[in-house]
């Protein structure tokens, strides 16, 4: 079909039309120009249908003849004959694209736009304009139209952006489905417990969330700190947003910048195209950083300068990019302790400070213990398919351990029984394997064991050697700060200077 002209005297139908309203016929359904539907029409379903499509246009020759192309296309497709009609149809939320046209009597395309944006900020809308400059077009952009396309066009113009509109409205579709489900997920039924202390943190979450707050949440690993997070998002007014949450120990601190920040392209060997980092993915939601305490001094003064003035520099780029984001971060370390060591910057600690939730270990809350085993235990049981209850005194037992891995070191215990568990019984020896191993080395030690020896002697012998300076007995190990608080940390290592 040759293009469509800005101003068509009349449809052109010929054998153009014949094979449109063959094609037509092929779908099962078929609709007179006009727009009326056949005597004889087969509605598909609703995950059948293409998509519908309500084009507006004062022209009727003209709007004839786009809906005649889109119903060839498989397409379902209603016609608005002014900018009144198709402002009011448009605005019941039945179509998935609205193709308008901007010059048109009383109301025009962008009165239609507008009114579109306000009412179902879902539905797309591509702008038809006649006219050579470029400035309409770009206003209808800037107003949320998804794309415009510039008369005269061709037949297979104008389905390719049908095409991407109607794939943007549907993924769309899939974020607001996902969101929901996102909320529904992390609410407050997913942190199980009666403790005062977990009430405590509850009544917190309820009174921070729908703050703009930043949160800083400390604890040991395991404890749910991010669970934590999650539901405060979840409970503010950002829920909707996307939550993007990065593990700062996982990652090297250039790797890091280029996440968090992006970066332009030739900023370094292998940047082939810009990238849009973490914090620009993060816009207008919440951003949590999580082992905070692992970053180094220089990133947290980037981190900072970020934080504080609410924009960012991809790395190669000098032009700033505004963000708008929360931050909540998490750490096991105490960093009031890691302040006065010069690992981690005052500035930035009191930056994070400001909301603070604190997560005791589950062996100063082990009345929560059976309410977990019980939650736990549904859930890998119907995961599983597989019917499995506690043993006579298991539970006691559970209560007295002292769960240094905290409430993820349980879940684990509870899925690694409900696998090993045989006639539906979770034995002691199912659930807790550990007691009879530490009752072993007595007589021996594993691999493992002699490792962790040969490295806690270095470290000590390195930190003596520099007086408790870490920098230096870093440098002596030949390895980093970072890596040296880690084995501290994993080692249970505390070393104070003279």
């Amino acid at each position: 079909m040759s293009p469509i002209p800005s101003r068509p005297e009349r449809p052109q139908f010929g054998s153009s039309a014949r094979r449109v309203r063959s094609q037509a016929l092929a779908t099962g359904s078929t609709r007179e120009p006009g727009g009326g539907a056949a005597a004889r029409t087969v509605e598909p379903s609703r995950d059948e249908r293409r998509g519908k499509i309500l084009v507006v246009d004062d022209q009727r020759n003209m709007r004839t003849t786009l809906a005649m192309m889109l119903r060839g296309g498989g397409y379902d497709v209603d016609e608005a004959g002014d900018g009144a009609q198709g402002r009011e149809l448009g605005s019941t939320g039945a179509y998935d694209i609205v193709i308008t046209d901007l010059r048109m009597g009383e109301l025009d395309g962008i009165d239609v736009l507008r009114a579109i944006k306000e009412s179902q900020p879902m539905t797309e809308v591509i702008v038809m304009t006649a006219y050579g400059t470029i400035e309409s077009a770009v206003e209808a952009m800037r107003l949320g139209a998804f794309d415009y396309i510039q008369k005269p066009f061709s037949e297979q113009e104008l389905i390719v952006k049908v095409s991407k509109a109607l794939e943007s409205r549907r993924l769309h579709g899939q974020v607001q489905l996902f969101a929901q489900e996102f909320k529904e997920r992390y609410h407050f039924e997913n942190i199980i417990g009666r403790s005062q202390a977990i009430r405590d943190v509850l009544t917190r979450v309820t009174r921070i969330a729908p703050t703009d707050a930043v949160v800083l949440i400390t604890g040991e690993s395991g404890t749910g700190k991010e669970l934590v997070a999650r539901a405060v998002h979840a409970n503010s007014k950002r829920a909707d947003r996307p939550f993007v949450t990065v593990n700062c120990a996982a990652i090297t601190e250039t790797l890091l910048e280029s996440e968090l920040f992006g970066h332009a392209r030739g900023a370094f060997t292998g940047a082939a195209n810009a990238r849009k980092g973490l914090f620009e993915e993060a816009d207008g939601g919440t951003f949590f950083f999580d082992e905070i305490a692992e970053t180094t001094l220089a990133f947290q003064a980037k981190l900072l300068r970020a934080l504080q003035e609410g924009e960012i520099r991809r790395i190669g780029e000098n032009r700033p990019i505004k963000v708008d984001l929360r931050v909540i971060a998490a750490t096991n370390i105490d960093l009031g302790t890691a302040v006065e060591e010069r690992r981690f910057r005052q500035d930035l600690y009191y930056r994070l400070n400001v909301a603070r939730f604190h997560l005791p270990p589950l062996r100063n809350r082990r009345e929560d213990v059976p309410l977990l085993v019980d939650f736990f235990l549904d859930k890998y049981t119907r995961k599983m398919t597989k019917r499995a209850e506690l043993a006579d005194g298991v539970i006691d037992q559970l209560v007295t351990y002292d769960y240094p891995g905290n409430v993820r070191e349980l879940e684990n215990m509870v899925e690694q029984a409900v696998a090993l568990s045989s006639a539906g019984v979770i034995t002691v020896d199912d659930i807790l394997p550990q007691t009879p191993k530490k009752q072993s080395r007595a007589t021996g030690q594993t691999l493992a064991d002699i490792v962790d020896e040969a490295e806690r002697e270095a470290v000590l012998a390195a930190l003596r050697a520099s007086d408790g300076n870490r920098e230096r007995a870093a440098e002596a190990l030949d390895i980093s700060p970072t890596t040296l608080w880690r084995k501290m940390t994993r080692l249970g290592i505390t070393y104070e200077g003279k």
